[in-house]
C-alpha cells in the first residue's frame, strides 16, 4: 500500500478517458430538459461509492451470479449502444420511470458514470496498481465530474443550442465506436 504519482495520474487518465463526462455532457442535458433535476452531489458521491464497492467486490459479484466480466462488459456495450442511438437519431428508447428526482442515480450515477466500462476498467487497473492509487485518480475524477455536473448551465449556454446539438451528434457517434470496441473486444472469448 505505497503512493504512486505515477499510478495515480495513469489511472486517473485511463479512468478520465473511460468516465469522458465531457462526451456525456449532451446528454445530461438532454435529461435535465425532460424536466429532471440532476443533483451533481448525489450523482457524483453515488458513482463514487459504487465504484469503490465494485473494485473490492466486482469478481465476487459477478462470480456469485455466474457471469463474466466479459459477459458484463457485453451487456453494458449495449446499454452504451442504446444511448447512442437516442443521441444520434433524436429518439427516446430508455424512458426513466423511476420516482422524481431519480435522474441523478439512474442513469447519471449508474450506468453513465459507474458502468461496465469502468467496471471492467477498474478491475484491469486493480491488476496492475494498489488500490489506494485507484482510489485516489477515482475521487479525483469524481471531484471533476461534480463540477462539470454543476456547470451544465453555464455549458449550455456558452455552446448555445445549436451548439449543443451538434456537439450531441458528435458524442452519439463517440458513445456509439466505444460500444462497439467494447462489444467486439469482449464477443470474441465469449464464442
Amino acid at each position: 500500500m505505497t503512493l504512486s504519482l505515477t499510478q495515480i495520474t495513469s489511472a486517473f487518465i485511463v479512468l478520465f478517458a473511460i468516465i469522458d463526462i465531457l462526451g456525456s455532457i449532451p446528454l445530461i442535458l438532454n435529461i435535465r430538459s425532460k424536466g429532471d433535476s440532476i443533483n451533481a452531489l448525489n450523482a457524483s458521491g453515488i458513482a463514487f461509492v459504487i465504484l469503490v464497492l465494485f473494485l473490492f467486490a466486482g469478481h465476487w459479484m459477478l462470480n456469485l451470479f455466474g457471469v463474466d466480466i466479459e459477459s458484463f462488459a457485453v451487456a453494458g456495450a449495449f446499454v452504451i449502444f442504446i444511448f447512442s442511438l437516442e443521441m444520434i437519431l433524436d429518439v427516446e428508447i430508455f424512458r426513466n420511470k423511476g420516482p422524481k428526482g431519480s435522474s441523478s442515480i439512474v442513469p447519471i450515477a449508474f450506468p453513465l458514470i459507474a458502468g461496465p466500462a469502468s467496471f471492467t476498467t477498474l478491475l484491469s487497473l486493480r491488476a496492475e496498481y494498489a488500490n489506494i492509487n485507484i482510489i485516489i485518480a477515482l475521487f479525483l475524477n469524481l471531484v471533476f465530474v461534480y463540477f462539470v455536473l454543476r456547470s451544465t448551465d453555464k455549458i449550455e449556454r456558452f455552446f448555445g443550442q445549436g451548439g449543443l446539438y451538434v456537439m450531441k451528434k458528435f458524442f452519439g457517434i463517440i458513445l456509439l465506436a466505444i460500444s462497439v470496441k467494447l462489444f467486439t473486444s469482449n464477443i470474441g472469448s465469449l464464442l
